[in-house]
């Protein structure tokens, strides 16, 4: 059964190579290292290919000027459109009605889902997030809105207690430590890369959503940024340790810059992070140099066309 496993993380480019601003090269990562064969994350290493991985700087541009956000290009991601020159300029954070639109055109939870294979969005959302939702104080963003436009419903905490979901942050704790859900299961960070594994298992086509990086980029907090790319990669190695890499293509990527520099709060220009691993990840990369081209290499993957 062939299967694509999406990781996205928000906010993650490739910048400089200094440690001083950049936690991509500021921390050590074993997995990142060992799949780049010691090449750094940085945008000077450009286009590279590895016995087990293929690292593309991903234009986040799409030809439209000025810094990236996340809407437009969450949208971009979603649906293969290229929502900055659809719109004539990037907008973030949350989609308004006009990214929406371009989202409700036919994103990657309603493609997959319309050509009679399975789609699973498997991020849990605790209640407090519901409330602000139904009381008109949060709009959904790009990813959960995609899913949900395709007939999912959201993950909740019954979810994530039955061993049906995962959270945001890789490993669950965050729940247990700050929302006090003392119930659920708390992972390793290795550990929660194999249950995303046995998450995916129904389905052609698992998306996972990981948005703390780019609030830590927010923040300007390096030392934060280095300890959560350290559980990222700790969940990376667990999920090639048990997926089967034959028939599975993983995508790792990213919306815009903005953690890869910690001098300053702002969003960057610099290219998106993008990990292609596993199946036919050579011939998904070839096809890969704009945000906007993820889309059509997921579908042509589950369709056997790479």
């Amino acid at each position: 059964m062939r299967r694509v496993i999406f990781l996205f993380l928000d906010g993650v480019g490739l910048g400089e190579n200094d440690p001083a601003i950049n936690p991509l090269v500021a921390g050590e990562y074993p997995h990142l290292r060992a799949l780049l064969a010691g090449a750094p994350l940085v945008a000077a290493t450009g286009r590279y290919t590895t016995e087990q991985a293929e690292l593309i700087p991903a234009d986040a541009h799409m030809g439209i000027p000025g810094r990236p956000q996340s809407a437009t290009g969450q949208a971009a991601i979603l649906t293969g459109i290229n929502a900055p020159q659809r719109l004539g300029e990037h907008y973030g954070p949350r989609p308004d009605a006009r990214v929406r639109a371009v989202i409700d055109e036919g994103n990657l939870f309603r493609r997959i889902r319309e050509q009679g294979r399975h789609p699973f969005f498997c991020n849990a959302y605790p209640q407090g997030y519901f409330a602000a939702v139904k009381r008109g104080k949060r709009l959904l963003s790009a990813i959960p809105y995609a899913a949900t436009s395709a007939g999912q419903e959201l993950l909740t905490a019954e979810d994530l207690s039955a061993g049906r979901a995962i959270a945001a942050d890789f490993t669950n704790r965050g729940w247990r430590d700050y929302l006090g859900y003392s119930d659920i299961p708390v992972y390793s960070p290795e550990e929660g890369g194999a249950f995303v594994w046995q998450l995916a298992q129904p389905y052609d086509f698992l998306f996972f959503e990981h948005w703390y990086s780019d609030e830590l980029g927010h923040h300007q907090d390096l030392a934060g940024a280095v300890a959560n790319f350290q559980v990222f990669d700790g969940f990376l190695g667990g999920l090639l340790g048990t997926a089967d890499l034959a028939q599975t293509l993983i995508i790792v990527a990213s919306d815009h810059g903005n953690v890869e520099d910690c001098s300053h709060s702002k969003h960057t220009e610099n290219p998106a992070l993008t990990l292609v691993l596993g199946a036919e990840r050579q011939r998904a990369a070839a096809r890969i140099g704009a945000l906007n081209d993820l889309a059509p290499v997921v579908l042509a993957f589950l369709a056997g066309e790479l």
